[in-house]
Formats: structure tokens, sequence, C-alpha cells
């Protein structure tokens, strides 16, 4: 397939795109790449092509699930979905997280790390469902799994051996949750086993870490230990770190030095502003904490920086709808964000830079070599993505279209000059 005449983020001028086996094999201005198959091409008419959308942080085996009276806090979302979770079956949690998927591709998302829990009360029922999931659109959407102990090691035991024989499944990465430990030197523990784990299976390691409003509670300050203990093992670019939100209440000396760590150790950390706001600032009388790591901070550190949706309708989060736009909006709201260069740093948060946690060492972007997984806005400004919210024309995975407006039949009449490949449905006039 041949995208001719796509516009893209940064760059001026028009490029034609060539996809071959999955991947792009070639990137040149409009009208130089040749073909001879001219059904193999797609005329975008200036369209703005991006790389398709990552969720690098999403919870489907617990979505829709609701939430007790009045909402909750941390502690009260994790022991309503713990109740939640006992009526967990493979089918129910394959409709709930099959719903969310279907969600994500209608907006773009082209890949998902999956955080899914594991604890001896629901077994593997979780990843079971997701992994239902995960095959039955295995050729519209990617989905990895973060095996999750979201109820603890130590304190849950049981959950260990639960997270070894998931991480025997093909494609899955290890998770963790320190912050649920009884004590300090368990959550310190918690850190050590998970990042094991991820060398002893040759896996990428992706921790919830430091959720709280202030940094009274050293179980939620190991930002540093991770970076620490990441570049101990040899992981530099292989960990991730989700929430973190008591960056923003540290002093400005402290976390810089935090930030500075992390960068080292190449730790990336993935904003979930959806979930932090929601959780965050709950017994505050007066000048109530936004709870969300300070995004401007992290790029000033050259911290990798990732934006995800985290979780949809349910304790931990009552909103969403898997749509990652709309969430770097958000991120740009809470995080004073309003130069260009820095929306376009948030446009990266939910494309290249998740991606490259997913397929570490793997090309990313619109460049030879990446995936083709690419997602067709319907707007030809470049520079007001996130101000506009344009609907999502085109969604390709591996150079195949399986979603968008245009499928979907609720777009215009497509540009003159676009043709079909064959196999390729409802894209033509």
């Amino acid at each position: 397939m041949i995208l001719r005449s796509a516009r893209r983020l940064r760059e001026p001028g028009l490029v034609d795109v060539r996809v071959d086996d999955g991947r792009i094999v070639a990137v040149a201005p409009a009208g130089s790449v040749p073909t001879d198959d001219p059904q193999g091409e797609l005329d975008l008419a200036g369209r703005v092509l991006l790389p398709g959308f990552v969720e690098s942080h999403l919870h489907l085996d617990k979505a829709w699930l609701g939430g007790p009276p009045g909402g909750a806090g941390l502690a009260e979302a994790i022991a309503w979905t713990a109740r939640r979770k006992a009526q967990f079956t493979v089918a129910d949690v394959a409709e709930r997280a099959g719903r969310v998927a279907e969600l994500a591709v209608a907006h773009g998302t082209t890949s998902v790390r999956a955080h899914t829990e594991v604890d001896p009360g629901v077994g593997l029922t979780g990843v079971l469902g997701v992994l239902e999931v995960a095959e039955r659109l295995a050729g519209r959407l990617r989905v990895q799994i973060a095996v999750f102990p979201q109820e603890g090691l130590a304190c849950r035991p049981g959950t260990s051996a639960l997270v070894r024989e998931a991480l025997r499944l093909p494609g899955t990465v290890v998770g963790g949750c320190p912050y649920v430990e009884a004590t300090p030197d368990d959550a310190r523990a918690h850190v050590e086993t998970v990042l094991d784990l991820a060398v002893e299976h040759g896996v990428p390691a992706d921790l919830h870490l430091d959720l709280a409003d202030g940094v009274d509670d050293p179980r939620f300050l190991l930002a540093e230990h991770v970076a620490r203990a990441t570049a101990e093992r040899g992981l530099q670019g292989r960990v991730a770190i989700g929430h973190v939100t008591t960056l923003a209440a540290l002093g400005r000396d402290q976390r810089a030095r935090v930030l500075d760590r992390l960068a080292a150790a190449q730790v990336a950390v993935t904003l979930l502003p959806a979930t932090d706001l929601h959780l965050s600032g709950r017994h505050d009388e007066r000048d109530v904490r936004r709870g969300v790591a300070p995004v401007r901070d992290l790029w000033a550190a050259g911290v990798r920086t990732a934006l995800s949706s985290n979780n949809v309708r349910n304790a931990f989060t009552p909103t969403g709808r898997a749509d990652l736009l709309d969430i770097a909006l958000l991120a740009a709201r809470v995080g004073h964000v309003s130069e260009q260069h820095e929306l376009d740093l948030l446009v990266d948060a939910v494309s290249t830079v998740p991606a490259a946690l997913l397929d570490v060492g793997e090309p990313v972007g619109l460049v030879p070599g990446a995936r083709a997984d690419l997602v067709v806005l319907d707007t030809t400004d470049a520079d007001a993505i996130l101000l506009d919210q344009p609907a999502r024309h085109l969604v390709l995975k591996a150079g195949t279209v399986v979603g968008g407006a245009v499928v979907a039949g609720t777009a215009a009449a497509v540009p003159a000059g676009t043709t079909r490949k064959a196999g390729v449905p409802a894209v033509t006039s």
C-alpha cells in the first residue's frame, strides 16, 4: 500500500508513505514514490498521518466495574475492586475488556499494554479473559499483558507463583504495585522482585508507583529506588513507572534530583491524569491538589514521558472512553502546556513514546522499518490536533485499514483519487 499526500507532525510539505509486509519501507516527498499497482493507493489529500496511538497503561480487566456511591480514594477503590473481582469470569472479563478495546481502536489506538490483575482470589481469570480479546482482535489491535499483582506480593501469599505462571504465557511482561505492601521494606522488596523477574524472563517491567498526595509515607517515595535498582540490573530503557504523583509534592531541588536519576537510568514515566485527578486531593479542604506529575519538569530533565487512560469507568476512574487525544488534551490543561512544541510532545506521548515501551529497541514513528500501525486524522492542520480533537478518518494496523470514520460510514466522501487495495473494506466512494 502507498499512502499519498500525507501531512506529518512538525514537518513541512506532504509525503508518500509506502508499506510492505506490515512495515513502513519508504517515506518520501509526495508524488515521488512509484507504484505499479494503483489499486494499492490511498490519497489522504493532505490529512494528518500519525503513528498509531498506544495505550501503554490500560486496565482492560477492570473496565466498566463502576464504583462505590460517592466515589473512592485509592484504598477504597482497591477494596471495592477486590470485592468485584470475586465475581469475575473469563466471559465477563472478555466482554467488558472487549468493549474498551473496540473503543480504543475506533479512537486510533493500535497497541495496548493491558495491566491485568493476578492474585489467589481471581487467579488467572483476568489474564485469560484479556487473552481472549487479544486473540479475537489480533488483526486490529495488539494487546500486551502486564501481569499485575495489584494486592501485593508479600502481603498476599500465593501471588508470586501466579505471576510466574502468567509470565510463561507468550507476549507478557511483568507489572508491579509496591505501595500496597504493609511496610517500606516490603515495598522495596516488591520492586526488587519485579525487576528480578524482568531479568529472569527477559521482559520489560512496568510498575504502579508513588500514587499519593504527599510525601509522608516512604512506600510512595520509591522512584529513586527503582532508578538505582534498574541500573544495577542493566535494565536501562526497559522499565516504566506509572502515576508517580508524589513528584508533584516534592520540593524543587529534591524533585530535580529524582528526575535526574530516572533519566540516567532511562526509566520512563507514564502519566495517568484522568485517574490521578480523580483520586488526589480528596482530603484537602482548600487548595485541592491536582496530584499529577509535572510533565514539563519531566521533559526538561530528559525523562521519557507517556500518557495513557489507565481505567475506564470504574472505582479508580469513573469516566473515560479510551481516547488518547482526549487524555493528551487533559494533560495539557492540567500541566500548564500551551506552546506548540509542547503540544506536539503530548502527541508523541500517546504515540511514539509508548510504542517504544512496548517494542524496546525497534524503530517507531513514520520511519522505514517501523510497524505500519497508523492513524489518519480528518484534518489538514497538524498544529491543532489536540485543540480540535479531529475525527479518526482511518486507522491502519500493519498497513491494513481496520477502523476510522470512513470504514464506519460516518465521514464525508473519500477524497477524489482515493483507491482501494483488494481486501480493504469501505474505503472507496
